[in-house]
Order: C-alpha cells, then sequence, then structure tokens
C-alpha cells in the first residue's frame, strides 16, 4: 500500500497547504503522515504527494480552520494526522468530528484546551528582567526573559504584552522561537537566534533579592496546599522564575510544623517595643 509521508516543519500554513491538495485528490487519512519518523509497516511504499488542487473541492465551515489552527499548536504525537483526519471527515459532511462528544472531536478539544493553557502560563510566569542602562542602549531593549512553553504558543500569545507594556522594549527567548517588540513592531521567529537566547539566559535581574524577600515574608504556610500550588504553578516553571528555588524549601517548612505555628518564628526574632500593660509597674 502506497504512503504519503510529508513534513509540513510544524508549520500551520505549510500543512494546511498539503491537506488542500490532498483533500482535492480523495487521499484518505490512512494513507498519509506527518513527521512520524521511520514507518512502522515495513510493507508500505512511499509515494509522492500529488500535483496540482485535484477535482474534489472541499468546504468547511470558517470555525473549524480556526479550531484546527489553534490545535497545530499542540506538541505532541499524530500532531498533524490528527487536524488531517477531523478536516477529512468535515468535508465529507460529518461534522461531528468537530464535537467534544465524539472520539475526534474531543482529542481535538482538549489540546486546544491545553494550548490555551500554555498561553495563559506564557502571561502568568513570564519574569521580564529589566537591563542595565549600558545594555539597554547597545540592545536597543528595556526588558528581557527566557521562558520554556510546551506548545507553540508564543507568536500567537505575546501580544498580551505588546497591549499591557506601552513602547517598552522586550524580548522573549525559548529554545525553539523567539520574539521581540521594538515598541511598535513585533518580530517572530521561529527559530529563536543563538544571541537572544544567550541574552535571555544570562540576564541578571537587580532587583531579585528584594523579590525574594518580599515572596518569603509574604508567603503563607497556613494556606499551604501543595496539590493546589502545582496546579496553578506547574513544577517545571519553578527553575525559571525567581523565586522557584524558594518554593521547595518554603513547602518542606510547612510540612515539618510551621503550617500549624505560621510566622510565628519569623515575628518572634524580630526586635520590637516593650508596651506597658494595665498592671504594669512604670
Amino acid at each position: 500500500m502506497g504512503v504519503i509521508a510529508l513534513d509540513c516543519d510544524d508549520c500551520f500554513a505549510t500543512w494546511r497547504n498539503q491537506a488542500r491538495t490532498l483533500l482535492g485528490h480523495g487521499i484518505d487519512p490512512a494513507e498519509v503522515t506527518w513527521g512520524q519518523g521511520p514507518m512502522d509497516d515495513l510493507l508500505a511504499v512511499v509515494t509522492p504527494l500529488p500535483e496540482g488542487p485535484g477535482p474534489f473541492r472541499a468546504r468547511v465551515p470558517a470555525k473549524l480552520l480556526a479550531q484546527l489552527e489553534q490545535a497545530g499548536r499542540y506538541r505532541g504525537e499524530q500532531r498533524w494526522n490528527l487536524l488531517y483526519e477531523v478536516l477529512w471527515r468535515v468535508a465529507h459532511g460529518d461534522r461531528t468530528a468537530m464535537l467534544a462528544g465524539e472520539r475526534l472531536g474531543s482529542e481535538l478539544q482538549r489540546r486546544i484546551r491545553q494550548v490555551g493553557r500554555e498561553a495563559h502560563h506564557l502571561h502568568a510566569f513570564v519574569r521580564f528582567v529589566p537591563l542595565p542602562e549600558a545594555l539597554v542602549e547597545s540592545l536597543q531593549l528595556d526588558l528581557i526573559a527566557w521562558h520554556e512553553p510546551a506548545h507553540d504558543i508564543l507568536d500567537s500569545a505575546s501580544g498580551h504584552f505588546a497591549e499591557r507594556l506601552g513602547r517598552q522594549r522586550w524580548l522573549i527567548a525559548t529554545p525553539r522561537d523567539g520574539i521581540r517588540y521594538d515598541g511598535q513592531i513585533l518580530d517572530y521567529r521561529r527559530q529563536c537566534p543563538a544571541d537572544w537566547q544567550d541574552w535571555a539566559r544570562n540576564a541578571e535581574d537587580p532587583g531579585a533579592e528584594l523579590w525574594l524577600t518580599y515572596y518569603r515574608h509574604t508567603f503563607n504556610p497556613a494556606r499551604l496546599n501543595p496539590d493546589a500550588l502545582r496546579q496553578h504553578l506547574p513544577g517545571r516553571f519553578w527553575r525559571n522564575l525567581p523565586e522557584g528555588p524558594l518554593i521547595p524549601q518554603l513547602v518542606g517548612q510547612a510540612r515539618q510544623g510551621k503550617q500549624r505555628d505560621g510566622q510565628a518564628l519569623e515575628v518572634g526574632l524580630q526586635q520590637g517595643k516593650r508596651i506597658a500593660g494595665p498592671n504594669t509597674p512604670l
């Protein structure tokens, strides 16, 4: 059996063009695969992608294309194969493939939720570091950050910072891609330049100690819920947060009794002023 093996370079626009050609030529999802490495079927014969648009003209709802683009940001197995299977079924009249109550639709919606959650993590856990004045001039940047997202959400979710940081110039670098804002235009790179990564990973925050002192003293061990903490602040982000190294220490102290006594020890060590009671001689 012939199998068409494709590589879209994890780019939705490239995948969409390939999928349009496949649909036009009536290529069943079972006869195509994207970037899955060596094929398991040793008897499969690799065939090329057909040329030209093909006779079939598929019409699909705009909502589906938006969902496919969002789900295409999900990194995982069968990343692009699943999208083509959904597209194939909808194009042939079966719109249940878009719905959460159906097998394919359920997985599609799960991936969309995961991508949305990862965008929220970007907004919540990016820590911009202000650059020293000398570097501000040489790099033409005010703020810089390093982040490690689980899915490809940087280009779609970073406009959030352009809206909130005004004309400040900033850069977010990741192990895969990067984005830079000069106060007016967003410059997204699918392959993050090495110098961007070096700047972001080696930036030193001049206010780090002040922030750690604040975090340490506002952490309330009496209200600690470790499961909720990890749900809302996954451990994979801790190493890139300035307060990250403190979290295991503070959680450990809470579990060893500080959760019961709260911050009494720290309060007791502070120097204070004696106040005369009603029966205390002057």
